[in-house]
Protein backbone atom coordinates (compact mmCIF):
# COMPACT_ATOMS: atom_id res chain seq x y z
CA UNK A 1 0.00 0.00 0.00
CA UNK A 2 1.05 3.67 -0.99
CA UNK A 3 2.06 6.46 1.84
CA UNK A 4 1.18 8.64 -0.75
CA UNK A 5 -2.10 10.80 0.42
CA UNK A 6 -4.97 9.63 -2.07
CA UNK A 7 -5.33 12.67 -3.26
CA UNK A 8 -2.11 13.13 -5.09
CA UNK A 9 -2.17 9.30 -6.43
CA UNK A 10 -5.66 9.89 -7.97
CA UNK A 11 -4.33 13.03 -9.42
CA UNK A 12 -1.32 10.65 -11.10
CA UNK A 13 -3.33 8.15 -11.53
CA UNK A 14 -6.24 10.62 -13.81
CA UNK A 15 -3.29 12.31 -15.85
CA UNK A 16 -2.16 8.38 -16.88
CA UNK A 17 -6.10 7.43 -17.30
CA UNK A 18 -6.50 10.40 -19.19
CA UNK A 19 -4.66 9.42 -21.68
CA UNK A 20 -5.43 5.25 -21.56
CA UNK A 21 -9.15 6.91 -22.34
CA UNK A 22 -8.32 9.21 -25.05
CA UNK A 23 -6.66 6.44 -26.90
CA UNK A 24 -9.20 3.55 -26.21
CA UNK A 25 -11.81 6.03 -27.03
CA UNK A 26 -9.90 6.99 -30.66
CA UNK A 27 -10.29 3.22 -31.50
CA UNK A 28 -13.11 1.91 -29.55
CA UNK A 29 -15.15 4.56 -28.83
CA UNK A 30 -16.07 6.35 -25.94
CA UNK A 31 -19.04 4.16 -24.16
CA UNK A 32 -16.14 1.03 -25.06
CA UNK A 33 -13.95 3.18 -23.73
CA UNK A 34 -15.81 4.27 -20.33
CA UNK A 35 -17.18 0.64 -19.92
CA UNK A 36 -13.28 -0.81 -20.02
CA UNK A 37 -11.95 2.01 -17.79
CA UNK A 38 -15.37 1.52 -15.32
CA UNK A 39 -14.56 -2.30 -15.11
CA UNK A 40 -11.01 -1.81 -14.33
CA UNK A 41 -11.46 0.80 -11.71
CA UNK A 42 -14.21 -1.09 -9.95
CA UNK A 43 -11.48 -4.34 -10.25
CA UNK A 44 -8.24 -2.26 -8.27
CA UNK A 45 -10.80 -0.84 -5.96
CA UNK A 46 -12.40 -4.40 -4.70
CA UNK A 47 -8.36 -5.57 -4.24
CA UNK A 48 -7.15 -2.35 -2.64
CA UNK A 49 -10.21 -2.81 -0.29
CA UNK A 50 -9.31 -6.50 0.36
CA UNK A 51 -5.55 -5.76 0.88
CA UNK A 52 -6.83 -3.16 3.26
CA UNK A 53 -9.26 -5.53 5.70
CA UNK A 54 -6.52 -7.77 5.93
CA UNK A 55 -4.16 -5.49 8.04
CA UNK A 56 -7.52 -4.86 10.50
CA UNK A 57 -6.46 -6.10 14.16
CA UNK A 58 -7.96 -9.60 15.04
CA UNK A 59 -11.50 -8.73 16.17
CA UNK A 60 -12.23 -5.45 15.20
CA UNK A 61 -15.50 -5.14 13.58
CA UNK A 62 -15.20 -4.17 9.31
CA UNK A 63 -17.36 -1.25 10.41
CA UNK A 64 -14.81 0.09 12.87
CA UNK A 65 -11.90 -0.84 10.52
CA UNK A 66 -13.55 1.18 7.65
CA UNK A 67 -13.88 4.16 10.18
CA UNK A 68 -9.82 4.31 11.17
CA UNK A 69 -8.91 4.31 7.65
CA UNK A 70 -11.06 7.23 6.71
CA UNK A 71 -8.81 9.74 7.36
CA UNK A 72 -6.77 8.52 4.39
CA UNK A 73 -9.53 9.74 1.99
CA UNK A 74 -9.74 12.98 3.91
CA UNK A 75 -6.13 14.00 3.88
CA UNK A 76 -4.68 16.97 2.63
CA UNK A 77 -7.90 18.26 3.14
CA UNK A 78 -9.49 16.35 0.48
CA UNK A 79 -12.51 15.80 1.75
CA UNK A 80 -14.94 17.93 4.38
CA UNK A 81 -17.36 15.85 5.81
CA UNK A 82 -20.15 15.71 8.28
CA UNK A 83 -21.30 12.77 10.57
CA UNK A 84 -24.32 12.42 10.38
CA UNK A 85 -24.77 9.16 12.36
CA UNK A 86 -22.46 6.60 13.33
CA UNK A 87 -23.33 3.45 15.52
CA UNK A 88 -21.87 0.06 15.44
CA UNK A 89 -24.00 -0.81 12.75
CA UNK A 90 -23.89 2.60 10.42
CA UNK A 91 -21.73 5.06 9.51
CA UNK A 92 -23.58 7.85 7.75
CA UNK A 93 -21.75 11.05 6.48
CA UNK A 94 -22.38 13.74 3.95
CA UNK A 95 -19.32 15.22 1.82
CA UNK A 96 -19.38 18.66 2.05
CA UNK A 97 -16.34 19.60 -0.20
CA UNK A 98 -14.68 17.70 -2.45
CA UNK A 99 -10.81 18.19 -3.64
CA UNK A 100 -11.25 14.78 -5.76
CA UNK A 101 -13.83 16.33 -7.84
CA UNK A 102 -12.51 19.70 -8.34
CA UNK A 103 -9.13 18.47 -9.40
CA UNK A 104 -10.61 16.40 -12.31
CA UNK A 105 -12.63 19.41 -12.93
CA UNK A 106 -9.22 21.48 -13.05
CA UNK A 107 -7.77 18.34 -15.45
CA UNK A 108 -10.33 18.65 -18.11
CA UNK A 109 -11.64 15.30 -16.58
CA UNK A 110 -15.33 15.91 -15.16
CA UNK A 111 -16.61 13.48 -17.85
CA UNK A 112 -14.26 10.66 -16.03
CA UNK A 113 -13.97 11.98 -12.33
CA UNK A 114 -17.32 9.53 -11.52
CA UNK A 115 -15.95 6.42 -13.15
CA UNK A 116 -12.38 7.51 -11.37
CA UNK A 117 -13.63 8.35 -8.40
CA UNK A 118 -17.43 7.61 -7.42
CA UNK A 119 -17.70 4.28 -8.59
CA UNK A 120 -14.95 3.17 -6.04
CA UNK A 121 -17.06 3.39 -3.08
CA UNK A 122 -19.22 0.91 -3.25
CA UNK A 123 -16.74 -1.56 -5.00
CA UNK A 124 -14.39 -0.76 -1.69
CA UNK A 125 -16.70 -1.85 -0.39
CA UNK A 126 -17.49 -4.80 -1.50
CA UNK A 127 -13.68 -5.58 -1.31
CA UNK A 128 -13.44 -4.75 2.02
CA UNK A 129 -16.41 -6.82 3.94
CA UNK A 130 -19.49 -8.28 1.64
CA UNK A 131 -21.65 -7.48 4.30
CA UNK A 132 -20.67 -3.90 4.13
CA UNK A 133 -23.27 -1.92 1.69
CA UNK A 134 -23.16 1.54 0.54
CA UNK A 135 -26.41 3.60 -0.38
CA UNK A 136 -25.67 6.87 -1.86
CA UNK A 137 -28.17 8.93 -3.92
CA UNK A 138 -26.30 11.96 -5.00
CA UNK A 139 -22.51 13.21 -5.56
CA UNK A 140 -20.70 17.06 -5.93
CA UNK A 141 -19.24 15.39 -9.30
CA UNK A 142 -22.89 14.87 -10.48
CA UNK A 143 -23.64 18.16 -9.80
CA UNK A 144 -25.29 17.65 -5.96
CA UNK A 145 -24.87 20.23 -3.40
CA UNK A 146 -23.19 17.00 -0.97
CA UNK A 147 -22.17 13.21 -1.34
CA UNK A 148 -24.34 11.06 0.83
CA UNK A 149 -22.60 8.86 2.13
CA UNK A 150 -25.13 5.97 4.56
CA UNK A 151 -22.71 2.80 5.07
CA UNK A 152 -24.55 -0.29 6.53
CA UNK A 153 -22.49 -3.44 7.76
CA UNK A 154 -25.52 -6.25 7.35
CA UNK A 155 -25.56 -8.96 10.14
Amino acid sequence: MSDLPILTQRRIEAAFAKGIYEEMSAELGAEAAKRILTNAVVKLAKSTAAEMAKQLPPGQSSLDGFRAIQPRWTAEDALRTETVKSTDTEFHFNVVRCRYSEMYREMGLAELGGILSCNRDGAFCEGFDPKLKLERTQTLMGGASHCDFRYTLEK
